[in-house]
C-alpha cells in the first residue's frame, strides 16, 4: 500500500507537529507513516521489509498493541491523526439485522479472541469520518451441506448491530450505517449468496421486519459461485489466487486447488461423479511432482492407492475447471 502510495500520510508523536501537519506545514523530518502492534506474512513479505533503507523503514512506527486498538489515552493526538480511518475485520456470520460473530459458535465453541475487532469498530463510530468494515464469506460448506453466513439470527455476538456499518461479501457492499432494519435486512439480502435469499427474505417477513411486498431487485438474484466462476476466467490476470504473494510453490498451488475440489464432492449427492473421477483418473505419470510432494509417488497398501487416485481425480477436475 506505500509503494503504490495509498499509505503516504505521515502522523507525527505530539499535537504540535501533529496540528502543523494538518495546516500543510509537515516537519521536514520524523513522522510514521503507519501504527503497528505486530506483523505477519509470506516469506517475501519479510524479504521486502530486510531490502528497505533505513529512511523507509523509519516511517512504519511499531508500538503497543493498547495504542494501536484503543482511542482513550493521548485521544485528541489520536484523532488528529486517524482522519477519515477505516478499520477492516473479518466475521465468519453476519445476522440479517447486522450483528457480527466472529470468535464463539453458538454452542460456545471459541474459534479465536476477539482480539481489537471489538475497539476498532467502536472507534469507526467515535472517530469522525471514519467507518468499520466487516467481511465474510457468504456462504460455507461443511460435510457436504451447503449453508448461508448471512443469518436471520445467531446465539452469540461479537459485534453487536447497533455498531453496524459496513458488510462486504463476494457479491457486493452493504451500507448499513443511519439506515432502519428493513433498509439493513434488503442490503444484505443483496450481498447474501442467492440459493438462500428467499428464505431469508421470509424469515425477516415472519419476524414482521421486513414489508410483506418486498421483491430482490433483480440485478441481486444471480449471486451464484458459478457467476463469479466466469467473471474470474474472463478476468484471470487481474484476479489472481494470491494477489499480495504466496509461499506456496506453483506444485502446492495445484494441491490445494485439488484437495479443495476433493472436499466439495465428498458429499451423497456428488459421490457417483467422484467415483467415476477416480476411475478416470490420469496416470502417476502426469503429476510426478505433485504425488512426490504428498508422499503418494510409491503407495503401499491399497489405502494409498486410492488416496493417489483421488488426488490425481482431484488434480485434473481443478485444472479443467481453471480452464
Amino acid at each position: 500500500l506505500a509503494e503504490a502510495g495509498v499509505l503516504s500520510r505521515r502522523v507525527y508523536p505530539d499535537e504540535a507537529r501533529q496540528r502543523a501537519a494538518e495546516r500543510g506545514e509537515a516537519p521536514e523530518e520524523g513522522g510514521v507513516w503507519l501504527h503497528g502492534g505486530f506483523f505477519l506474512g509470506p516469506l517475501a513479505f519479510y524479504r521486502r521489509l530486510r531490502e528497505m533503507s533505513l529512511e523507509e523503514r523509519a516511517g512504519i512506527g511499531m508500538t503497543g498493541i493498547g495504542f494501536v486498538n484503543n482511542l482513550y489515552r493521548q485521544e485528541e493526538l489520536k484523532r488528529l491523526q486517524r482522519r477519515d480511518a477505516r478499520f477492516i475485520n473479518s466475521a465468519f456470520t453476519v445476522t440479517l439485522l447486522g450483528a457480527g460473530v466472529a470468535d464463539q459458535l453458538e454452542d460456545g465453541r471459541v474459534l479465536s479472541g476477539v482480539g481489537g475487532q471489538y475497539n476498532f469498530v467502536a472507534q469507526a463510530h467515535e472517530l469522525e469520518g471514519a467507518r468499520s468494515i466487516l467481511m465474510l464469506r457468504s456462504w460455507r460448506e461443511s460435510g457436504g451441506e451447503v449453508s448461508s453466513n448471512i443469518v436471520w439470527q445467531y446465539a452469540h455476538t461479537t459485534i453487536p448491530r447497533h455498531l453496524r456499518d459496513m458488510v462486504v461479501t463476494e457479491y457486493g457492499i452493504a451500507d448499513l450505517r443511519g439506515k432502519n432494519d428493513a433498509e439493513v435486512i434488503a442490503a444484505l439480502l443483496a450481498i447474501a449468496d442467492s440459493r438462500f435469499q428467499q428464505a431469508l427474505a421470509e424469515q425477516a417477513q415472519s419476524a414482521g421486519k421486513l414489508p410483506k411486498d418486498f421483491v430482490l431487485p433483480e440485478r441481486y438474484r444471480n449471486n451464484t459461485p458459478e457467476r463469479l466462476q466466469a467473471l474470474h476466467q474472463a478476468h484471470a490476470a487481474a484476479l489472481p489466487e494470491f494477489p499480495l504473494g504466496s509461499d506456496f510453490d506453483e506444485v502446492e498451488q495445484d494441491l490445494l486447488r485439488a484437495l479443495g475440489w476433493l472436499k466439495r464432492k465428498l458429499k451423497l449427492s456428488e459421490i457417483l461423479e467422484l467415483g467415476k473421477a477416480t476411475l478416470d483418473a490420469p496416470e502417476p505419470e502426469a503429476y510426478p511432482a505433485h504425488l512426490r510432494r504428498m508422499d503418494l509417488d510409491d503407495p503401499q497398501g491399497l489405502r494409498e492407492e486410492l488416496y493417489q487416485r483421488l488426488l490425481l481425480a482431484g488434480l485434473r477436475a481443478s485444472q479443467e475447471e481453471r480452464g
